[in-house]
């Protein structure tokens, strides 16, 4: 399914994202090193198993990319023309290996663009959860969104 025009976004749309993902110990050592984080409690076992958590942690800028991209082929493929921010993000639970993360989105707010009559902005607020219904991240997007153009538009 490709993603949604900013004309299909209303305030209040929700979706639960169809794709869900286990996130591996992989995962969270690769993203880890790529962006030179070194935090033990992600990278050590020996380290983390003597913290509070008794096991590493997932890096949460990870968590974080993962809720952005699990929302993206049901929400913003090919209709996002910018991501223009990412606000008031919060990671109220853990996540470690092993864990399944599923998001829901829910449409804050839109409004036409002032400068370009082809989109608008779309606010949207994305929450994961675990499999166990535990919410592990939240943040709320802003994003610029094409709209439908004329020669698709339903007969």
């Amino acid at each position: 399914m490709a993603g949604k025009w900013f004309d299909e976004l209303e305030e209040g749309f929700q979706l639960v994202h169809e794709v869900r993902r286990t996130v591996t110990e992989a995962d969270n050592m690769l993203f880890s090193n790529m962006t030179m984080n070194p935090q033990p409690l992600h990278i050590d076992h020996d380290f983390a198993a003597r913290s509070e958590w008794g096991q590493p942690l997932v890096n949460s800028m990870f968590t974080l990319s993962l809720v952005i991209g699990i929302s993206v082929q049901e929400l913003t493929l090919g209709t996002l023309v910018a991501q223009l921010g990412i606000t008031d993000v919060k990671f109220p639970a853990p996540v470690f290996h092993g864990d399944t993360i599923q998001v829901k989105t829910t449409v804050v707010s839109r409004r036409e663009s002032k400068s370009r009559s082809d989109a608008g902005i779309v606010e949207f607020r994305h929450e994961a959860f675990k499999q166990d219904g535990t919410l592990v991240a939240e943040c709320v997007r802003q994003a610029f969104m094409r709209k439908m153009p004329a020669d698709t538009g339903a007969a």
